[in-house]
C-alpha cells in the first residue's frame, strides 16, 4: 500500500525524469532566488519555525548532526550558532543549493563546524549510528519513497538519538483554513513564479503539501520505520507541523 500519496507529485507531469531527477532541477534553478522566496512567502515566519526545531534537538546536547535535504544550509547554520555541536554534515541532492549554502557558510566563518555535501536522502554514506541527531526542514515531502528516505536517517541515528523534522501542514481553524488555502493555491503560486521564473516550483508545493500525510499518519509512518515516541506539533494555527522521535 502506498503510504505516501506526495511520492506521486511531481513538479512537471509531463517529464520523463524521476520524482527525484526533477525534484534537483528544480531546486538547482531557483537556488539563487531560494532564502529569499523562503523568507518572504511565510513573512519571516519560518525563521521562527526553525528556531522551534532546533530548540528540541538542542534538547540531547547533541555533538554530531546531520542535516537531510539541507539545502542552502539555513537550518544548519542556525544549529551551530545555537546548539554549538562539533560538527554538522549536511547533505542535499541539488549541487545549486548546496553551493549558495557553502558560501554562506564561509561568509559566516562556519566552514570548521559545518560541512556540506551531494547525497540521496535514501542512500546516505554514513556509518550505521554515526549522528546524535538527525534533522530535516521541508525536505521529507519531497522524497522519491518516503520510507526509505526515514529508514536511511533512523540508521544513521544513534540509539537514544533524536530526528527532528519540520513539515508543511494544513490549519484547521474556520477562518484560517479558507484563508491559508487561497494564499497557498494562488497567491504563493503566483508570486514565487514571478520571483523565482520557474513556472513550476511553486505550484508543485502546495500540490506536494495537500497530499502529503500529515500529523498523525506521519507519526504512524516514523514509527513504522523504526522510531518511538513520535510526537506532532502544530505551529502557526497548523501551517506547519514540528516532529519529534526517538531512536
Amino acid at each position: 500500500m502506498q503510504s505516501n500519496p506526495a511520492a506521486k507529485i511531481v513538479p512537471d507531469a509531463a517529464s520523463n525524469l524521476s520524482k527525484k531527477a526533477q525534484v534537483a532541477d528544480m531546486f538547482n534553478n531557483i537556488a539563487g532566488r531560494y532564502d529569499f522566496l523562503n523568507h518572504f512567502l511565510s513573512m519571516g515566519i519560518d525563521k521562527g519555525w526553525r528556531k522551534k526545531a532546533i530548540a528540541e534537538v538542542a534538547q540531547i546536547k547533541p555533538q554530531a548532526i546531520l542535516d537531510v535535504a539541507t539545502g542552502t544550509g539555513d537550518m544548519a547554520i542556525a544549529a551551530a550558532r545555537t546548539i554549538r555541536p562539533k560538527r554538522i554534515t549536511g547533505v542535499d541532492i541539488a549541487t545549486g543549493m548546496l553551493d549558495v549554502g557553502r558560501k554562506k557558510i564561509a561568509d559566516k566563518n562556519l566552514q570548521q563546524v559545518i560541512s556540506l555535501q551531494t547525497g540521496d536522502s535514501e542512500s546516505m554514506p554514513f556509518a550505521n549510528g554515526e549522528f546524535d541527531a538527525v534533522m530535516c526542514a521541508y525536505g521529507v515531502r519531497n522524497f522519491e519513497h518516503l520510507e526509505a528516505g526515514l529508514t536511511e536517517m533512523c540508521r544513521v541515528l544513534r540509539p537514544g538519538g533524536k530526528v527532528v523534522i519540520l513539515e508543511f501542514s494544513h490549519p484547521t481553524r474556520p477562518g484560517i483554513k479558507q484563508l491559508y488555502s487561497f494564499y497557498f493555491r494562488y497567491i504563493l503560486p503566483t508570486l514565487g513564479k514571478l520571483v523565482s521564473k520557474h513556472s513550476k516550483a511553486y505550484t508543485y508545493l502546495p500540490e506536494s503539501v495537500m497530499a502529503f500525510p500529515e500529523g498523525k499518519k506521519f507519526c504512524e509512518i516514523l514509527l513504522q520505520c523504526g522510531f518511538k515516541d513520535a510526537k506532532a506539533r502544530p505551529l502557526t494555527f497548523g501551517v506547519t507541523t514540528l516532529y519529534a522521535a526517538e531512536k
